[in-house]
Protein backbone atom coordinates (compact mmCIF):
# COMPACT_ATOMS: atom_id res chain seq x y z
CA UNK A 1 0.00 0.00 0.00
CA UNK A 2 1.16 3.46 -0.82
CA UNK A 3 0.29 5.29 2.00
CA UNK A 4 1.68 8.87 0.19
CA UNK A 5 -1.11 8.19 -2.44
CA UNK A 6 -3.83 7.25 0.06
CA UNK A 7 -3.12 10.80 2.11
CA UNK A 8 -3.16 12.60 -1.12
CA UNK A 9 -6.18 11.40 -2.34
CA UNK A 10 -7.84 11.94 1.45
CA UNK A 11 -6.73 15.06 1.29
CA UNK A 12 -7.90 16.16 -2.05
CA UNK A 13 -11.38 15.56 -0.71
CA UNK A 14 -10.67 17.09 2.92
CA UNK A 15 -9.32 20.24 0.98
CA UNK A 16 -13.02 20.49 -0.71
CA UNK A 17 -15.24 20.14 2.34
CA UNK A 18 -13.33 22.10 4.68
CA UNK A 19 -12.87 24.83 1.65
CA UNK A 20 -16.55 24.60 1.24
CA UNK A 21 -17.17 24.93 4.76
CA UNK A 22 -15.15 28.01 5.63
CA UNK A 23 -16.60 29.78 2.81
CA UNK A 24 -19.99 29.13 4.67
CA UNK A 25 -21.95 26.72 2.64
CA UNK A 26 -23.36 24.00 3.86
CA UNK A 27 -22.03 20.07 2.74
CA UNK A 28 -25.32 19.72 0.96
CA UNK A 29 -24.11 22.25 -1.50
CA UNK A 30 -21.86 20.08 -3.11
CA UNK A 31 -23.82 17.35 -3.71
CA UNK A 32 -26.44 17.49 -7.48
CA UNK A 33 -27.36 14.13 -8.98
CA UNK A 34 -27.89 15.54 -11.94
CA UNK A 35 -24.02 17.75 -12.03
CA UNK A 36 -22.73 13.92 -10.77
CA UNK A 37 -24.23 12.20 -14.04
CA UNK A 38 -23.48 15.12 -16.84
CA UNK A 39 -19.55 15.10 -15.57
CA UNK A 40 -18.81 11.46 -14.64
CA UNK A 41 -20.89 9.50 -17.24
CA UNK A 42 -20.34 12.28 -19.72
CA UNK A 43 -16.61 11.95 -19.16
CA UNK A 44 -17.10 8.57 -19.20
CA UNK A 45 -19.24 8.37 -22.36
CA UNK A 46 -16.17 10.73 -23.87
CA UNK A 47 -13.76 8.15 -23.19
CA UNK A 48 -15.44 5.35 -24.53
CA UNK A 49 -16.10 6.65 -27.76
CA UNK A 50 -12.35 7.67 -28.12
CA UNK A 51 -10.50 4.55 -26.36
CA UNK A 52 -10.61 1.36 -27.95
CA UNK A 53 -11.57 -1.74 -25.49
CA UNK A 54 -8.26 -3.62 -24.96
CA UNK A 55 -6.71 -0.10 -23.91
CA UNK A 56 -9.78 0.75 -21.30
CA UNK A 57 -9.51 -2.63 -20.03
CA UNK A 58 -5.95 -2.51 -19.52
CA UNK A 59 -6.37 0.99 -17.71
CA UNK A 60 -8.82 -0.47 -15.22
CA UNK A 61 -6.08 -3.07 -14.53
CA UNK A 62 -3.80 -0.43 -13.81
CA UNK A 63 -5.56 1.51 -11.73
CA UNK A 64 -4.90 -0.22 -8.44
CA UNK A 65 -1.23 0.44 -8.79
CA UNK A 66 -1.46 4.19 -7.83
CA UNK A 67 -2.87 2.61 -4.41
CA UNK A 68 -0.91 -0.66 -4.74
CA UNK A 69 2.30 -0.16 -6.95
CA UNK A 70 3.90 -3.01 -8.35
CA UNK A 71 7.14 -4.42 -6.83
CA UNK A 72 9.79 -3.40 -8.85
CA UNK A 73 13.19 -4.85 -6.51
CA UNK A 74 15.56 -3.38 -8.66
CA UNK A 75 18.72 -4.09 -6.32
CA UNK A 76 17.15 -7.51 -6.66
CA UNK A 77 17.40 -7.75 -10.12
CA UNK A 78 21.16 -7.27 -10.39
CA UNK A 79 21.33 -9.37 -8.02
CA UNK A 80 19.81 -12.47 -9.49
CA UNK A 81 21.17 -11.36 -13.20
CA UNK A 82 25.14 -11.25 -11.69
CA UNK A 83 23.73 -15.20 -9.82
CA UNK A 84 22.67 -16.34 -13.18
CA UNK A 85 26.06 -15.56 -14.78
CA UNK A 86 27.86 -17.13 -11.85
CA UNK A 87 25.72 -20.24 -12.68
CA UNK A 88 26.21 -20.24 -16.56
CA UNK A 89 30.00 -19.94 -15.81
CA UNK A 90 30.15 -22.57 -13.48
CA UNK A 91 27.96 -25.08 -15.26
CA UNK A 92 26.91 -23.30 -18.86
CA UNK A 93 23.75 -21.81 -20.28
CA UNK A 94 21.91 -25.24 -20.22
CA UNK A 95 22.86 -24.85 -15.85
CA UNK A 96 20.01 -21.60 -16.00
CA UNK A 97 17.08 -24.23 -16.81
CA UNK A 98 16.10 -24.86 -13.14
CA UNK A 99 15.98 -20.93 -13.14
CA UNK A 100 13.58 -20.65 -15.86
CA UNK A 101 10.39 -22.70 -13.57
CA UNK A 102 11.06 -20.74 -10.52
CA UNK A 103 10.43 -17.49 -12.45
CA UNK A 104 6.85 -16.26 -12.36
CA UNK A 105 7.29 -13.25 -14.49
CA UNK A 106 6.42 -14.23 -18.09
CA UNK A 107 9.03 -11.63 -19.56
CA UNK A 108 11.80 -12.41 -17.38
CA UNK A 109 11.06 -16.73 -18.15
CA UNK A 110 11.34 -15.56 -21.79
CA UNK A 111 14.37 -14.11 -21.63
CA UNK A 112 15.97 -16.94 -19.60
CA UNK A 113 14.45 -19.62 -22.38
CA UNK A 114 16.33 -17.55 -24.93
CA UNK A 115 19.65 -17.39 -22.94
CA UNK A 116 19.58 -21.28 -22.78
CA UNK A 117 18.88 -22.06 -26.16
CA UNK A 118 22.09 -20.31 -27.23
CA UNK A 119 20.79 -17.40 -29.52
CA UNK A 120 23.19 -15.05 -30.72
CA UNK A 121 23.57 -11.97 -28.20
CA UNK A 122 22.37 -9.22 -30.78
CA UNK A 123 19.00 -11.69 -31.85
CA UNK A 124 18.04 -12.04 -28.13
CA UNK A 125 18.61 -8.47 -27.61
CA UNK A 126 16.14 -7.73 -30.75
CA UNK A 127 13.63 -9.97 -29.50
CA UNK A 128 13.71 -8.46 -26.30
CA UNK A 129 13.79 -4.76 -26.62
CA UNK A 130 10.47 -5.27 -29.49
CA UNK A 131 8.85 -6.58 -26.43
CA UNK A 132 10.03 -3.85 -23.63
CA UNK A 133 9.02 -1.20 -26.54
CA UNK A 134 5.42 -2.93 -26.86
CA UNK A 135 4.62 -3.28 -23.47
CA UNK A 136 5.67 0.27 -22.27
CA UNK A 137 3.49 1.73 -25.12
CA UNK A 138 0.58 -0.09 -24.31
CA UNK A 139 0.34 0.88 -20.24
CA UNK A 140 2.02 4.45 -21.57
CA UNK A 141 -1.34 4.55 -23.97
CA UNK A 142 -3.80 2.89 -20.69
CA UNK A 143 -2.62 5.89 -18.56
CA UNK A 144 -3.48 8.43 -20.93
CA UNK A 145 -6.79 7.28 -20.20
CA UNK A 146 -6.51 9.28 -17.11
CA UNK A 147 -5.17 11.78 -18.64
CA UNK A 148 -8.08 12.45 -21.23
CA UNK A 149 -10.46 11.98 -18.45
CA UNK A 150 -8.83 15.29 -17.26
CA UNK A 151 -9.28 17.17 -20.10
CA UNK A 152 -12.66 16.23 -20.52
CA UNK A 153 -14.08 16.75 -17.25
CA UNK A 154 -13.82 20.20 -16.88
CA UNK A 155 -15.73 20.89 -20.13
CA UNK A 156 -18.25 18.24 -18.91
CA UNK A 157 -18.74 20.29 -15.70
CA UNK A 158 -18.96 23.61 -18.01
CA UNK A 159 -21.59 21.63 -19.92
CA UNK A 160 -23.82 20.83 -16.79
CA UNK A 161 -23.18 24.35 -15.32
CA UNK A 162 -24.82 25.76 -18.64
CA UNK A 163 -27.58 23.61 -18.36
CA UNK A 164 -28.07 24.45 -14.68
CA UNK A 165 -27.85 28.02 -15.85
CA UNK A 166 -30.72 27.04 -18.43
CA UNK A 167 -32.20 26.02 -15.62
CA UNK A 168 -32.96 28.85 -13.29
CA UNK A 169 -33.71 31.10 -16.37
CA UNK A 170 -36.69 29.39 -16.52
CA UNK A 171 -37.49 30.44 -13.15
CA UNK A 172 -36.60 34.37 -13.36
CA UNK A 173 -40.42 35.05 -12.35
CA UNK A 174 -39.52 33.20 -9.03
CA UNK A 175 -36.35 35.27 -7.38
CA UNK A 176 -36.58 32.93 -4.19
CA UNK A 177 -35.28 29.93 -6.19
CA UNK A 178 -32.36 31.95 -8.20
CA UNK A 179 -29.84 31.90 -5.49
CA UNK A 180 -29.80 28.45 -5.00
CA UNK A 181 -30.17 27.26 -8.39
CA UNK A 182 -26.59 29.65 -9.57
CA UNK A 183 -25.20 28.06 -6.61
CA UNK A 184 -26.10 24.40 -7.81
CA UNK A 185 -25.44 24.96 -11.47
CA UNK A 186 -21.66 25.53 -10.34
CA UNK A 187 -21.48 22.24 -8.31
CA UNK A 188 -21.22 20.60 -11.97
CA UNK A 189 -18.16 23.27 -12.42
CA UNK A 190 -15.96 21.53 -9.26
CA UNK A 191 -16.93 18.33 -9.97
CA UNK A 192 -15.47 18.67 -13.39
CA UNK A 193 -12.01 20.40 -12.50
CA UNK A 194 -12.03 18.51 -9.07
CA UNK A 195 -12.07 15.36 -10.97
CA UNK A 196 -9.50 16.64 -13.36
CA UNK A 197 -7.20 17.93 -10.66
CA UNK A 198 -7.22 16.51 -7.66
CA UNK A 199 -7.30 12.69 -9.62
CA UNK A 200 -7.69 12.01 -12.80
CA UNK A 201 -4.22 14.13 -14.06
CA UNK A 202 -2.57 12.92 -10.93
CA UNK A 203 -3.05 9.36 -11.87
CA UNK A 204 -2.36 9.40 -15.01
CA UNK A 205 1.19 10.96 -13.78
CA UNK A 206 1.96 8.54 -11.50
CA UNK A 207 0.67 5.62 -13.61
CA UNK A 208 2.96 7.02 -16.39
CA UNK A 209 5.43 7.33 -14.07
CA UNK A 210 5.84 3.54 -13.16
CA UNK A 211 5.23 2.36 -16.42
CA UNK A 212 8.67 3.70 -17.40
CA UNK A 213 9.63 2.39 -14.21
CA UNK A 214 8.81 -0.99 -15.20
CA UNK A 215 10.23 -0.67 -18.25
CA UNK A 216 13.54 0.37 -17.26
CA UNK A 217 13.55 -2.74 -14.91
CA UNK A 218 13.16 -4.80 -18.26
CA UNK A 219 16.20 -3.00 -19.65
CA UNK A 220 18.60 -3.62 -17.04
CA UNK A 221 17.42 -7.20 -17.44
CA UNK A 222 18.00 -7.61 -21.52
CA UNK A 223 21.67 -5.82 -20.60
CA UNK A 224 22.23 -8.74 -17.89
CA UNK A 225 20.97 -11.63 -20.12
CA UNK A 226 22.78 -9.90 -23.33
CA UNK A 227 25.72 -9.98 -21.06
CA UNK A 228 25.60 -12.76 -20.00
CA UNK A 229 25.58 -14.44 -23.79
CA UNK A 230 28.20 -12.67 -24.70
CA UNK A 231 30.23 -14.18 -21.23
CA UNK A 232 31.19 -11.06 -19.56
CA UNK A 233 32.79 -11.46 -16.25
CA UNK A 234 29.94 -11.32 -13.31
CA UNK A 235 31.68 -8.50 -11.61
CA UNK A 236 31.78 -6.63 -14.78
CA UNK A 237 27.90 -7.37 -15.33
CA UNK A 238 27.27 -6.06 -11.88
CA UNK A 239 29.17 -2.56 -12.49
CA UNK A 240 27.31 -2.22 -15.86
CA UNK A 241 23.88 -2.44 -14.69
CA UNK A 242 24.24 -0.72 -11.23
CA UNK A 243 24.72 2.32 -14.03
CA UNK A 244 20.91 2.01 -14.50
CA UNK A 245 20.47 2.40 -10.51
CA UNK A 246 22.31 5.45 -10.17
Amino acid sequence: MDIVSVVGTILAFVVIIVGTILKGSSLDALWNPAAFVIVFLGTLAALLVQTPGPVLKRAWTMLPWVYRPPDIESENLVSRIVGWSEISRRTGLLGLEPAIERESDPFIRKGLQLLVDGTEPDAMRSVLEVEVYAREHTDIEAAKVFENAGAYSPTMGIIGAVMGLMSVMQNLADPSKLGHGIAAAFVATIYGIGLANLLALPMASRLKGLARLRSQMREILVEGLVSIAQGDNPRHIESKLQGFLS
